[in-house]
């Protein structure tokens, strides 16, 4: 047996505490003993599931006075707001063109269904409370197509495309929390956000004259309550909307409480009804 110099035998032990300290200082990556610095838990938003069911029995309790937004596909009436036939879970218009756009997609999905002949008639009334074309079948129509899961599904990614979506990320972008961004939600799906005075752009805009949002600076609750003035103002501008409880005894209370969250167990009255989410 060969053994090494005192000088190599030094060189290697020195080489070796080296390597062990590098090891002993480096996260063991594949270990499950690894003590490496966990990441921080993502916030929460409105399009986290749970949330997300919340923001739509909120809004069905307002527009359908009822807890069970699914029921609501079939819904279709015309409630004398100048906007035509209102319908399915979020309220899609025969004047606005949010239906027109619901029901091509539906047949672009499944060409021949029981709405696609009324296509012609929903691109005439666009932009009018005008029935022409429409009746006197097309109510009936409409709660047959709801039982369609394709219909269902249509009606699930518009809501989602026009309205959920884009207020979920505008009210990120503002530095909001969930019940902000549900602020956001229930103002774009009552007012749209087309370019008149009501709409949602402009009530935000109404509300950045008075307070900052988060991303800006400012506070949170100041700010949502600067949002939620400039949304009854609007509100106030239409008598069919004039009634203005789903502020007044719904989101107001939750910002009241300072549940920005909107964590269960929630309490709120519209239109002078109660509900409860547990």
């Amino acid at each position: 047996m060969v053994h090494p110099s005192p000088d190599t035998d030094t060189s290697r032990r020195t080489v070796l505490a080296l390597i062990g300290a590098c090891l002993a200082s480096a996260p063991l990556l594949n270990s499950p003993y690894a003590s490496a610095t966990p990441l921080a838990a993502k916030a929460v938003g409105l399009d986290d599931p749970a949330k997300k069911e919340i923001a739509m029995e909120l809004v069905s309790s307002a527009e359908n006075s009822s807890l069970d937004w699914k029921a609501q596909y079939k819904y279709i009436e015309d409630i004398g707001d100048g906007r035509g036939y209102t319908a399915g879970i979020i309220g899609f218009c025969s004047g606005t063109g949010d239906m027109l756009d619901l029901v091509q997609l539906y047949t672009d999905r499944k060409p021949g269904n029981v709405l696609a002949k009324y296509l012609p008639a929903l691109r005439r009334v666009n932009g009018s409370d005008s029935h022409d074309g429409l009746d006197p079948n097309f109510t009936k129509d409409w709660r047959k197509a709801a039982q369609d899961t394709a219909f269902q599904q249509a009606q699930n990614d518009e809501r989602d495309r026009v309205y959920f979506n884009p207020a979920v990320q505008r009210g990120k972008a503002d530095g909001l929390g969930v019940l902000g961004q549900f602020t956001y939600y229930d103002a774009i799906v009552m007012h749209g956000d087309g370019s008149d005075p009501t709409s949602f752009s402009n009530i935000r805009k109404r509300a950045l004259r008075k307070a900052k949002p988060p991303a800006q600076g400012g506070g949170e609750v100041a700010y949502l309550n600067a949002f939620l003035d400039a949304r009854v103002w609007a509100m106030k501008q239409e008598e069919a909307h004039s009634d203005t409880s789903r502020v007044d005894t719904e989101q107001r209370v939750f910002l009241r409480q300072g549940n920005l969250n909107l964590d269960p167990p929630l309490d709120w009255k519209v239109y002078g009804d109660s509900y409860h989410i547990g």
